[in-house]
């Protein structure tokens, strides 16, 4: 997925939460949520790749904070983009009120 789609995506759970809970931050939380876990999970799984051997039992806790495992932008925008769309929504649609 590309970072429109990622932020497209975050903004439709946003919604849907919007929805379900009336608050514009749960939405935010969830999708915020959705989108860092998926980009630390695939830095662990690089990290074990590259540095563990394979083998998820060498690789520490902080495996997935190490900065060698996240060499290109485009791994940093996945994330920061769909948070900085949501927060910002939220942010804005709750001064409304």
């Amino acid at each position: 997925m590309s970072l429109l789609e990622h932020t497209l995506a975050a903004l439709a759970i946003q919604g849907l939460f919007r929805l379900l809970t009336g608050n514009w931050w749960s939405g935010a939380v969830a999708a915020s949520a959705y989108f860092l876990g998926r980009e630390v999970a695939q830095a662990e799984y690089r990290w074990i790749e590259v540095y563990g051997h394979g083998l998820r039992a060498n690789m520490p806790w902080w495996a997935p904070m190490d900065l060698r495992v996240w060499p290109k932008l485009d791994q940093w925008v996945d994330w920061m983009g769909p948070i900085a769309a949501t927060g910002a929504v939220a942010c804005l649609l709750n001064r409304r009120r």
